[in-house]
């Protein structure tokens, strides 16, 4: 569902979804786990509870509880533990398990709803447009401005006029009061 709701933002002109870390943009877009791997930072890991037990490897000096801490997540995701000698390598590694590895299904169930709203052929062959569709967090500015300007209302009509589809002009008239208020007070 996810990933149609992004392909229908596209397609439609409205806001694309910003904020995905480059690692999981790799992913979606049908590049390797290997170029997803070397593209990770510690910022890309969302348990902060890891990124913090990850970021431990960087020290040069452990504390014995810290060291516990590091050890269990190691043995927890079957790693051996560090040591003097792997600490950069298990830092890749427990990285990488932390973003990647517990992502996959979720990277393909949005692949799934991509290609089904027809932009998977754009997003495979035309690296150049992977800015488009999922740009950067600070290249995005979405307000409650943002957001009203690109929405269709529905055209209102006369009660008089009889059309299955279109909406009586008070209905109508209190809908998009509703949804005004609701989207600028929502920030």
């Amino acid at each position: 569902m996810a990933g149609r709701m992004i392909g229908h933002s596209f397609v439609h002109g409205g806001p694309c979804l910003s904020g995905l870390s480059l690692p999981l943009v790799i992913l979606l877009t049908g590049g390797s786990s290997d170029s997803a791997a070397s593209a990770l930072e510690l910022q890309d890991c969302p348990d902060l509870d890891h990124r913090e037990t990850i970021s431990l490897l960087k020290k040069t000096e452990l504390t014995e509880q810290e060291s516990t801490r590091l050890t269990d997540l190691c043995l927890f995701w079957d790693l051996p533990v560090p040591s003097s000698s792997n600490r950069d390598w298990l830092f890749q590694q427990l990285l990488s398990h932390a973003v990647l590895g517990r992502i996959k299904s979720q990277v393909k169930d949005l692949r799934k709803g991509l290609k089904e709203t027809g932009i998977w052929p754009l997003l495979s062959q035309r690296l150049d447009c992977h800015q488009v569709v999922f740009p950067r967090e600070s290249e995005m500015d979405i307000t409650a401005q943002t957001v009203l300007q690109k929405i269709a209302w529905p055209k209102p009509v006369d009660d008089d006029e009889d059309k299955d589809d279109c909406i009586a002009v008070e209905i109508m008239s209190i809908i998009t009061s509703y949804m005004r208020r609701f989207i600028e007070e929502v920030q």
